[in-house]
């Protein structure tokens, strides 16, 4: 009923890592099963969970949803977490003003952007 997977697409090439993140994806959809994923890769995170735990210092620090927890990147950076270059980008505007929230793909950062967009580029 849960699969613990530590550190799966370690070692692995860009295409294989994308392979095997959709293949556990997809065995959990079908399973329906639990599947706890270690990894120090917050890309790989942020692209395939739905909750999240963060540990520090053997501590857990954090334990929400994907979105939520990403929502906190600055804290996650401090802890020597590397977030998604999307997510830093995004956090980069809300410090600059801009009216957006962290994004976890580039996907979910143009819905952000696009109003943004069509106003011009107008700050908070």
């Amino acid at each position: 009923q849960v699969l613990i997977l530590d550190e799966p697409t370690a070692g692995l090439d860009p295409q294989g890592r994308d392979m095997l993140l959709s293949q556990i994806s997809d065995y959990q959809k079908k399973r329906g099963n639990t599947v706890l994923l270690v990894s120090h890769s917050m890309e790989d995170i942020a692209r395939c969970a739905d909750r999240v735990l963060v540990m520090n210092g053997g501590k857990a620090v954090m334990l929400d949803t994907t979105d939520k927890v990403f929502a906190h990147g600055r804290e996650l950076e401090r802890m020597g977490l590397r977030v998604p270059q999307i997510t830093r980008i995004m956090l980069d505007l809300m410090d600059k003003g801009f009216p957006v929230h962290p994004a976890l793909t580039v996907e979910s950062a143009l819905e952000e952007l696009r109003p943004l967009l069509r106003k011009g580029g107008d700050r908070a």
